[in-house]
């Protein structure tokens, strides 16, 4: 049996796409659902699925930063990814080293998809060329004409309400329903899930290195690697550290 694993932030299309696979290929297992790109990235490294169906604009993690990712974890995973927007439908697709679904998703397009994934399949024919093919494609996916990223934000610390600069924030750490923003004085509670930081934070210098934790590149002092895989980050203003689970490591191969 494949596996899979479906990743669109979007319930109604995610719940959309399953009940297409259902009718498209009844014999698919698929084994995880996630909402964004820091839960399919675990995912794949976890289940290490024949097939990965990912949307190319998730909160955090883009599709295609889980791909480049999951080469390393999950080498074996076939990647489809989903779009609205057409402007991705370039030579890279084409080539066969990818698949791409432009939503909303059309049945006869989907079942064509699906056989080329089970040919590759059968074949154990995964592109050579898969990690090249990514790079291009996120060349060419840069976003233009995106929203200015988040510069200040206000939090709670005790009784007060403080007015913090992003940049003064060395990491975010989920907590419930809200989330902890930790400076160097100490830390204070957004009343927003981590989920959302994502869609506004600046994506050069803030990554998530685990599904409830994002860090602050600039706060970063170091990066140790231990045998598992894993790593651990030293802050320069922070005494404790933070641990990098082992998927999101790809993210500091060049630190």
């Amino acid at each position: 049996m494949i596996r899979a694993v479906v990743a669109e932030d979007e319930a109604l299309l995610r719940s959309a796409l399953g009940r297409l696979l259902a009718e498209t290929w009844p014999e698919l297992d698929v084994i995880a659902e996630c909402e964004d790109g820091a839960a399919a990235l675990e995912a794949i490294a976890e289940y290490k699925p024949e097939v990965a169906f990912l949307d190319i604009r998730m909160p955090g993690l883009t599709g295609l930063e889980v791909a480049m990712a999951a080469i390393e974890s999950s080498p074996a995973t076939q990647i489809v990814f989903t779009t609205a927007y057409d402007q991705y439908a370039i030579d890279a697709f084409e080539r066969g080293a990818v698949d791409y679904l432009l939503k909303p998703i059309a049945p006869e397009r989907l079942a064509a998809t699906v056989q080329r994934v089970k040919s590759r399949a059968a074949s154990g024919g995964i592109p050579a060329d898969i990690a090249q093919t990514l790079r291009q494609l996120a060349q060419a996916a840069t976003p233009t004409g995106s929203a200015t990223p988040l510069t200040w934000i206000t939090a709670s610390s005790g009784r007060e309400t403080r007015l913090i600069m992003v940049d003064d924030i060395a990491y975010f750490r989920a907590d419930n329903k809200y989330t902890v923003a930790m400076t160097a004085d100490g830390e204070a509670l957004l009343r927003k899930p981590i989920r959302e930081l994502l869609d506004v934070l600046d994506p050069v210098h803030f990554k998530q290195i685990h599904r409830s934790t994002i860090v602050n590149l600039k706060a970063i002092v170091a990066v140790i690697r231990d045998d598992s895989g894993k790593g651990t980050l030293r802050l320069k203003q922070r005494p404790e550290t933070l641990t990098v689970s082992q998927p999101f490591m790809t993210l500091f191969r060049n630190m």
